[in-house]
């Protein structure tokens, strides 16, 4: 499914843009929110991948709803604190959105086949 290919090179992207913003994070933040920042990152990308190759994934990709959550607040914490300009927030919402979108367009895909990926 075309889907699932292009939301995992989205997660991809996603991952080469937030990294080395949070590598220039202050030290006592890039440790923390950063770190969790980066473990929800690949984390969403493992299980993306996961979920591509399982025989049941809809209840792995419901989860995954509320990874890309999880990671909506850390990112609103990263504008809170200072860390990313607004400029910057707005562009990586924008991904985090579009990934949004396309889970959602995979959930439904997989109801519609019965929970199957294939």
């Amino acid at each position: 499914m075309t889907e699932s290919l292009s939301i995992i090179q989205h997660v991809y992207d996603l991952i080469l843009w937030y990294v080395p913003r949070v590598n220039k994070f202050p030290r006592d933040h890039k440790f923390m929110i950063g770190d969790r920042i980066q473990k929800t990152l690949y984390d969403l990308l493992e299980r993306l991948i996961r979920a591509r190759y399982s025989k049941d994934c809809a209840a792995l990709l419901e989860s995954l709803n509320a990874e890309i959550d999880v990671l909506r607040y850390q990112t609103r914490l990263t504008v809170d604190l200072r860390l990313l300009d607004q400029r910057r927030y707005e562009h990586v919402s924008g991904l985090i959105n579009e990934i949004g979108r396309e889970l959602g367009g995979w959930r439904r895909y997989v109801q519609r086949k019965g929970g199957a990926t294939s």
